[in-house]
């Protein structure tokens, strides 16, 4: 019985990569030191949707109602979203745009004092423009957003899981 060199190899490598603390990027990202949380959003904020999910996805943290019994309330400080030209073809036409969000968020307790001091999200994505395709570019511009939006949501996820959030009560200040 010989013990063929590629499952020798494929143990090896699944050892290896075990040993060394390496998991898929959702897996475990999510878990919050927070039991109760609040996102002072409106309902039908496309952020809120997809932080509740996420949030919820990673199970240990309750999505509260009211802010005074959270153990943490996230605050949308700012969202700014632009479209810029970035190049112009020979005619003046406009060849390419620049989508621009740019996103402030913090975190306070039931009290209001600050736990997670604010944060800024930048994120820019560039798209191509033809004159003759106006409803294929006003499709994927749609999905650029979109795309933006989640890509938003995770970084919010990893820093609310990185940041160790401080006591206010501690503060000496």
């Amino acid at each position: 019985m010989r013990f063929p060199f590629r499952s020798l190899f494929a143990l090896f490598l699944a050892v290896l990569v075990a040993g060394c603390g390496f998991h898929l990027r959702g897996a475990g990202s999510g878990d919050l030191p927070y039991k109760t949380m609040h996102i002072a959003l409106p309902e039908t904020a496309e952020v809120r949707i997809w932080l509740e999910r996420y949030v919820k996805s990673s199970g240990n943290t309750e999505i509260v109602a009211d802010a005074k019994s959270a153990e943490a309330v996230f605050q949308q400080l700012e969202d700014n979203r632009q479209k810029t030209i970035l190049s112009v073809n020979a005619q003046g036409r406009v060849r390419e745009y620049r989508l621009q969000l740019t996103y402030r968020f913090r975190v306070v307790n039931g009290k209001g004092q600050e736990i997670i001091a604010p944060n800024e999200i930048a994120l820019s994505r560039d798209i191509s423009f033809d004159d003759s395709n106006v409803l294929a570019k006003d499709i994927e511009e749609g999905l650029l957003w979109r795309d933006m939006n989640n890509d938003l949501v995770n970084q919010i996820m990893r820093r609310l899981s990185i940041i160790k959030p401080k006591d206010p009560d501690l503060e000496a200040d």
